[in-house]
């Protein structure tokens, strides 16, 4: 093989480093964008056919897929970053490369969750039950000794916070006609308001939606809570005080939450889902689906990468000796354009990117929302003569 540019190349699969687009025909056949071409194009950039090229084909080929990769790698970066809250939590099973990532509610609803968790209306944490036994007379219990002999809660080894006290009662359910729980003026109100003034309490049918029944039970609950409880209690760092003192022998209920289930950030599937930029499924971009634009940073960044590498060459020797002189080699220089020329290159394609940054056009859009509004506000009413 010759040591310098021969002046055209003819590529076949597996003359690049990694072969990432040797089965690419836009890459290895015969377009406009070749690496055949590229070769040619920038074995001319670099002096030839004036002066010699310190360049085989190989190394054109492997500056080409470099360049190609790196710009795919700066793409993608970018969509990661620009869409993480949106992957996180996704399969990495299948590749989002030149995919339109929509936007959702998932780290929303994420949150959502745990709120519901601290407002016990949801959430993802379960909560667990335990009771105990009250004695008359009895107003204070431990409820943090209680869990040092519970075995679920000593075989967790995690602390406890109580959510909820309450008495074992019958399900509001089965008390869906309590006068209580409607207007307050009985049954028959209460029926009304769910537009059954006609008939008997005890019809049994149903046509109303699931959410109206809810919104029923709920309000028996809160009904026991407020306006029929006898009792309140008190509750600090899991101690329970009981107002009134209770004057008989009892068990007593209560909700009751691990702290360990409530604090672990790493709460369910951790294995095959988004997590970070680590795992984002972006692989490299298919050169056939980059456009024009693209490929011409691609062109020029392999050209800086060709200029590196020749520099590098004929770094080796900073002159050649001939018959009464020498010649003083070129390879310092072209290695500081190079590097000037990949660095410029590089932050058009960042600034260019960051400019269409979700958060970019958004606020582009409300630029120009304003300023359209800006200018509405200048347009004369029209005046209407009968």
């Amino acid at each position: 093989m010759e040591a310098i540019w021969p002046g055209s190349s003819s590529f076949a699969s597996g003359q690049t480093p990694y072969g990432f687009y040797d089965s690419d025909t836009e890459f290895s056949g015969s377009s406009n964008h070749s690496v055949d071409k590229f070769a040619n194009w920038a074995a001319k950039r670099l002096g030839y056919p004036i002066v010699a090229v310190e360049l085989q084909d190989v190394q054109f080929y492997a500056c080409y897929e470099e360049a190609i990769t790196e710009y795919s790698a700066q793409v993608n970066q970018f969509n990661i970053k620009d869409n993480i809250l949106s992957l996180q939590g996704q399969s990495t099973g299948s590749n989002i490369t030149h995919t339109k990532v929509t936007p959702t509610f998932g780290r929303t609803i994420q949150l959502s969750e745990q709120y519901g968790t601290e407002a016990g209306v949801g959430g993802t944490i379960d909560f667990k039950s335990g009771s105990i036994n009250i004695i008359s007379g009895s107003q204070v219990y431990d409820l943090n000794a209680w869990a040092t002999v519970s075995e679920s809660v000593a075989q967790s080894g995690s602390g406890i916070e109580i959510r909820k006290v309450y008495y074992e009662g019958s399900p509001a359910i089965t008390r869906y006609f309590d006068p209580y729980a409607g207007t307050g003026d009985g049954s028959y109100n209460m029926l009304d308001s769910f537009g059954w003034g006609n008939y008997s309490p005890a019809v049994q049918f149903m046509m109303m939606p699931m959410y109206a029944d809810l919104l029923k039970v709920q309000a028996i609950e809160f009904n026991d809570q407020i306006r029929k409880s006898a009792y309140s209690f008190e509750l600090v760092n899991n101690k329970l005080r009981i107002f009134p003192p209770p004057t008989s022998n009892y068990k007593l209920h209560f909700k009751y939450l691990l702290k360990d289930d409530r604090n672990n950030t790493a709460q369910g599937k951790s294995t095959g889902v988004v997590s970070d930029i680590s795992n984002a499924p972006y692989d490299n971009m298919e050169f056939k689906f980059i456009n024009d634009v693209g490929k011409q940073w691609i062109k020029k960044y392999a050209l800086a990468l060709c200029k590196e590498l020749l520099g590098s060459i004929r770094s080796k020797f900073a002159s050649i000796p001939i018959p009464n002189s020498e010649v003083n080699l070129d390879g310092d220089t072209l290695r500081t354009e190079a590097s000037t020329e990949k660095e410029l290159l590089m932050t058009q394609l960042r600034e260019i990117l960051e400019q269409t940054s979700r958060k970019a056009l958004l606020e582009a859009d409300k630029e120009e929302a304003q300023h359209l509004q800006e200018k509405l506000q200048k347009v004369p009413y029209p005046i209407y003569i009968g």
